[in-house]
Order: C-alpha cells, then sequence, then structure tokens
C-alpha cells in the first residue's frame, strides 16, 4: 500500500468502524480501541530487564540482564511495555514508515495506559539527522514525544543529530555502539531528570549515545521510554 493512500484508509476507518477493536475489528471497550481479549493476547514485556529492557523468559520480575552487568548504558531504567512481536510490529511499521495517525493513536494509548507517574522533569525525543528526515518526512519518536509531553505537562527538549549514521540494521552490539558514537548534541542545560523518547528499543545503542550526550547537558537521571523492545535473539 503506498504512503499516500494510507492516511485515506485511516480516515475512512476511523468513520467506519466506530467502537471497533484495532486488532480483531470486534466491538471495543469503553474509551479504548482494543477489545479485552485482544489486550490480555499482547505481547507485554514481562519480565524484563529493568536497565534495559531486553526481554527475558518465565516469570515474575525481571533481573538485570547479562549485558548491562558487564556494561551498563548510560541510561538508568527502560520503560518498554511491549514486545516487538505479532500484532505489535505491525502496529508499530504502519506508523514508523506509514505514518499512519491509527496505528499512531493506538500504540500511544497503550503505552499511556502502562505507565506510571514517572518523576522526570522533561522529555528528549530521539532525533532524525536533517537529511533523513527530509527523506521520510516524518519522525515518529518526535511524534509519540510531543503528545506525552502535553499529556504530562512537562517540557519536551530538543536534541540534534551531528552524523549521518549508517543504518543500524545488521550490526551486533559493539558494532551499533561505534557507529553512533558522538552521534548526538543537546545544546541546551538539562534538569536533573528526564526521559529519552523513541519507538523500539533494539539493543539500546541509540538511547545509550544519546543519554552520554545528556548527561553531558546535565541530566542525572536519564530513563528510556519505549513503545516495545525487541525480543531476545
Amino acid at each position: 500500500m503506498s504512503t499516500s493512500i494510507v492516511p485515506w484508509v485511516d480516515r475512512v476507518l476511523r468513520h467506519a468502524l466506530p467502537g471497533r477493536c484495532a486488532f480483531c475489528l470486534g466491538p471495543a471497550g469503553r474509551q479504548a480501541p482494543w477489545c479485552h481479549d485482544c489486550l490480555l493476547a499482547l505481547p507485554w514485556n514481562l519480565p524484563a530487564c529493568p536497565r534495559c529492557g531486553e526481554p527475558q523468559p518465565g516469570q515474575g520480575l525481571g533481573r538485570p540482564c547479562g549485558a548491562c552487568l558487564r556494561r551498563a548504558p548510560a541510561f538508568d531504567l527502560t520503560r518498554a511495555p511491549l514486545r516487538y512481536e505479532g500484532e505489535v510490529s505491525g502496529l508499530i511499521r504502519a506508523f514508523k514508515f506509514h505514518a499512519s495517525p491509527r496505528a499512531g493513536s493506538v500504540l500511544l494509548e497503550l503505552f499511556w495506559r502502562s505507565l506510571s507517574t514517572p518523576p522526570v522533569d522533561a522529555l528528549v525525543a530521539v532525533p532524525l539527522h536533517d537529511r533523513r528526515a527530509r527523506q521520510r518526512g516524518f519522525n515518529q519518536a518526535q511524534w509519540l514525544a510531543r503528545r506525552l509531553a502535553a499529556r504530562l505537562d512537562l517540557p519536551l527538549i530538543e536534541a540534534g543529530r551531528v552524523r549521518d549514521t549508517l543504518s543500524q540494521r545488521g550490526l551486533d552490539r559493539p558494532a551499533r555502539r561505534a557507529n553512533l558514537r558522538r552521534a548526538f548534541r543537546v545544546e541546551a542545560r538539562l534538569p536533573a531528570r528526564i526521559a529519552l523518547v523513541d519507538d523500539v528499543m533494539t539493543t539500546g545503542a541509540t538511547l545509550d549515545a544519546l543519554a552520554m550526550a545528556c548527561r553531558q547537558a546535565g541530566a542525572e537521571v536519564i530513563e528510556a521510554w519505549t513503545l516495545a523492545r525487541t525480543p531476545l535473539q
């Protein structure tokens, strides 16, 4: 489906399917774009490493993963309520690559309802390089961060991407970190507690690099907020 037709389809769906579940198209719950059964069936990210959000097997509370024990990221904890698989991965692809407002709204609501009141003072969205932003025409992290900042009544502070890095696809964890070294800049003086916002975390290398820049700008406690985390490979 072409990018140009996706917004039209979204508008039609919103008018043609009021009160319908975004996943099964059955009747949705009250004031929610999903039904109870589909909500329970989503790939919730539990348990997970509390530091980087990496999904873990089993049940109960998550524990620090081996990667974080060997080298902790520059951010302090991760809030990634979903795993990037199944219906969630489809929604995120529609949101990220086709700028689907319907998918974005559903994902925003899922994240919002999983978010306990966080003790942060500002949000920072993961930026795109100017060239890539012009090519894509849509920054999903900025879209999410702007709406979360409005709901939480928090400032949204801009970061810059000073290097147009290679695609992270196919790179292992060390290569991803090397690819993003000194890729971000934050010129504003940051408050003590902030949250970084992105759509998906794979290894955490992007958020780690941005967190380093934010610490240089004064942040002391940094959370990573993403819609989803990729599962164990």
